[in-house]
């Protein structure tokens, strides 16, 4: 389903709103193979030069106040070994270094 037909059904029904996006973020088309490869490659580069995931939403939990640090540990030690659980790991490690 593409985009546009979810907009038309949102306007059909009164309810479509519109929202700037803030500088920061990127739509990403994935509708084609190539537009696929080419968003993976934004997000593999935006990843790896500022050190940070994009799509995290264990992070994005916690920094939302969703998640206690003790939550967010427990979650990712249920991860199996990969950079992912070694990325939410540092962000467990680097709180509590931080915390009080």
């Amino acid at each position: 389903m593409e985009i546009t037909a979810v907009n038309v059904e949102y306007l059909n029904r009164g309810q479509l709103r519109v929202h700037r996006l803030n500088r920061g973020f990127a739509w990403l088309d994935a509708g084609t193979s190539s537009s696929l490869h080419e968003a993976s490659a934004y997000v593999q580069t935006i990843e790896k030069r500022q050190g940070i995931k994009i799509g995290c939403p264990e992070e994005a939990a916690f920094h939302s106040g969703f998640l206690s640090l003790h939550e967010l540990e427990s979650l990712t030690a249920k991860i199996p070994k990969c950079e992912y659980r070694d990325y939410l790991g540092a962000l467990v490690a680097e709180t509590k270094r931080l915390k009080p």
